[in-house]
């Protein structure tokens, strides 16, 4: 179950954004449904890259062996 605060990955890619799969958000909102979520993107400077209403389908949980990883993106869209 994901729930506000909870650290998630994202399973495609959203060209619009900058976003690729495997990037890390933050829940920042769990709508009524559990089937949607605001999730906040951020640089590691802590500038956000973007807050995103996110279907289930598009985000999961991170699991406890994951290791994150670093890339640089080429435009914030905020």
């Amino acid at each position: 179950m994901i729930k506000e605060l909870d650290t998630v990955v994202l399973t495609r890619n959203l060209d619009k954004y900058g976003l690729k799969e495997g990037d890390v958000g933050a829940v920042v909102h769990c709508y009524d449904s559990g089937e949607a979520f605001e999730v906040e993107f951020v640089t590691a400077e802590g500038a956000t890259v973007a807050v995103l209403t996110l279907e289930r389908d598009k985000i999961r949980p991170m699991k406890d062996r994951e290791i994150l990883h670093a890339r640089e993106i080429t435009s914030c869209a905020a």
